[in-house]
């Protein structure tokens, strides 16, 4: 993540921009991202709502944007704005993300193997704390500590 030259976080200025916005159409603000590939920036904001994300939501979240993110003007570099759903198979960032995914089957990318060679594991998300969580794969429950883990994901296949 990039930081703005007067020292705060880009991330988190937009996010403080964004976050009553989506509130006022109706939606959440699941997760803000700034990044670069190649030469080029992308300010990525993920927005949810109840019975799924349309293109409308994604424009009206946009335009309404547009003018704060201008005035405020808390990223000094040119980019692009996208505004879009996190997908069914969303990633889990935030502990609010974990807690509005109890119960749903995720993925867990593990940065180095279990003792028995297993890197995935998959299961349904059982519990959650500042640490880690507990997925029940069916067969056994497995407490993974966050920083062992690079990624989960919903598992939008939704088999364990």
């Amino acid at each position: 993540m990039a930081a703005k030259g007067k020292g705060g976080n880009t991330v988190a200025a937009v996010t403080a921009i964004a976050q009553p916005i989506a509130e006022q159409l109706g939606l959440r603000l699941w997760d803000v991202r700034f990044v670069k590939e190649g030469a080029d920036w992308f300010l990525r904001i993920f927005i949810d709502k109840d019975g799924g994300v349309g293109i409308d939501d994604c424009v009206a979240m946009s335009h309404a944007l547009d003018k704060p993110l201008d005035e405020a003007d808390p990223i000094d570099q040119s980019y692009c704005l996208e505004v879009s759903s996190p997908g069914t198979d969303r990633e889990l960032t935030k502990a609010a993300h974990f807690e509005a995914c109890l119960g749903e089957c995720v993925r867990a990318r593990l940065i180095r193997p279990l003792a028995d060679g297993r890197r995935e594991i998959c299961g349904v998300l059982e519990s959650h704390d500042k640490d880690g969580f507990v997925l029940d794969t069916g067969e056994e429950k497995i407490a993974l500590n966050r920083k062992e883990v690079s990624r989960v994901r919903v598992d939008d296949s939704g088999t364990v």
